[in-house]
């Protein structure tokens, strides 16, 4: 916008300056020819008395050079009454202009090298016609003509980039109003619920930004709406978390009854953490800063020792590989813990009692992958499995398992895969970037690829009879 208004603002004064320069120019050459030949014709009007008193060759002479132009004027008297022709000065005009002013009785102008002539005709005292002949050069005709149009450049110049000065400015003052609403919406749009813009510049980008600021607020108090929702809806399931907490009590001793409380605390736990996260301002998924994340081996250890002992009832093997070391990811420890719990739930949910199970961490150079397999039926439709809110079509299913998932994964620039596993059922692969860049040939949000089963050789760290 704003160079558009400087090329129209030049344009338009280029145009302008064109249009008054060029004919002021042609009026001022004008002027100064006119001007050069005045003043030959006041010369030649100065010898015009004495011609018609005296004819006398030398007195002639002496008035000529009284007039001061004996270098650029010419007498030439006719022959009349006995007398020859006679020529005082140097000639320049041809022979045959001379005759035809002294025939015509007018004034002529005539073109010679280095200038031009004026021919004036005067009447003698006994009737004859003789010609002054008075030579104007090149340079008298054009004198001050460069100057007058040097300047007229300057001002047609001084003109142009004055409006150039001006309609940048008035360009300024449209583009920056304009320019901070742009980075506003930008920053609203990468979650700094903060950003405003000031309301200024010209009247419609002042309405603009108002309504722009408005809107920030209605989203930011949206927003608040649904924090504060979901913390009333979280802080209402207290009651039956109590309830659940006093009768796991009762359940006495034994792996059943130490696994349901303790499942009991982890749930009443999860709910502590929704309230105060709801309740937070700007609520944070990714981990941030040197050293910040957790450790992908601790936390596969420690959630494949709380899901074991369910294993262990329904008779299924398991398997976990790759977890001997630390692997560090920028993700909070609490996230990946729910992204391996929805995983391996939906494995405990959706599949047979003795399916086994498998979790496999690679370590790559800018990524690391965690691998969840298990020997089930698969998943007939991995697209529907992956969209929010559709789940698997079984029963229980609320579809926001592999939503959580995959968020996860984004939020660092990686993604989430299913696939076939080795061990004949399904895999969901999580890709989590160490540096958050998007990996190189990275496919679509949520992406979803059906691939052959391929043959895997980790490390295993710990196992239950996985054939």
């Amino acid at each position: 916008m704003r160079w558009a208004l400087v090329k129209v603002c030049l344009a338009v004064t280029t145009m302008v300056v064109v249009a008054f320069a060029v004919p002021l120019g042609l009026v001022v050459k004008e002027m100064a020819r006119d001007r050069a030949f005045a003043g030959a014709e006041r010369e030649a009007a100065a010898v015009a008395p004495a011609l018609s008193i005296t004819t006398d060759r030398d007195q002639l002479e002496r008035v000529v050079a009284s007039a001061g132009a004996d270098s650029g004027m010419a007498v030439h008297l006719p022959a009349d009454g006995g007398r020859a022709a006679l020529d005082l000065g140097r000639q320049r005009a041809a022979g045959r202009d001379i005759q035809a002013v002294r025939r015509l009785g007018r004034a002529s102008v005539g073109s010679v090298p280095g200038g031009s002539v004026l021919l004036q005709p005067v009447a003698l005292g006994s009737g004859a016609i003789a010609v002054v002949e008075v030579y104007v050069p090149e340079a008298e005709v054009t004198n001050g003509v460069g100057t007058a149009w040097a300047v007229l450049a300057a001002v047609g110049l001084a003109l142009i980039v004055g409006s150039v000065a001006v309609a940048d400015r008035l360009g300024v003052r449209m583009v920056r109003p304009a320019r901070r609403l742009v980075e506003g919406a930008h920053e609203l749009g990468e979650g700094k619920l903060g950003a405003r813009v000031p309301e200024d510049g010209p009247t419609e980008l002042r309405l603009a930004a108002a309504a722009f600021n408005a809107m920030a607020d209605q989203v930011v108090q949206l927003l608040a709406n649904e924090r504060e929702l979901a913390a009333d809806l979280s802080h209402r399931l207290r009651t039956p978390l109590t309830v659940l907490r006093l009768n796991a009590a009762s359940l006495g001793a034994g792996p059943a009854a130490e696994q349901t409380r303790a499942a009991v605390a982890q749930l009443e736990h999860e709910v502590d953490t929704i309230i105060r996260t709801a309740r937070q301002a700007k609520p944070q998924t990714a981990a941030a800063g040197p050293g910040a994340g957790c450790d992908v081996a601790a936390v596969v250890r420690e959630r494949m020792e709380f899901w074991s002992a369910l294993a262990e009832d329904e008779g299924r093997a398991w398997r976990v590989a790759g977890a001997d070391r630390p692997v560090r990811v920028p993700v909070a420890r609490a996230d990946l813990a729910a992204a391996l719990d929805a995983l391996l739930g939906n494995v405990f949910r959706h599949t047979p009692e003795g399916t086994a199970f498998a979790v496999d961490v690679h370590n790559g150079d800018d990524a690391v992958i965690v691998l969840v397999s298990d020997a089930g039926q698969g998943i007939s439709d991995p697209e529907a499995a992956m969209a929010r809110g559709r789940g698997s079509g079984n029963a229980g299913s609320t579809g926001l398992g592999l939503d959580i998932v995959r968020r996860l994964a984004e939020s660092t620039g990686g993604d989430v895969r299913i696939g076939g596993s080795v061990l004949g059922g399904t895999e969901v692969r999580i890709r989590l970037q160490l540096d958050g860049r998007a990996p190189v040939g990275r496919g679509h949000r949520g992406a979803v690829r059906r691939r052959r089963p391929r043959r895997l050789v980790p490390t295993i760290n710990r196992s239950r009879s996985l054939p």
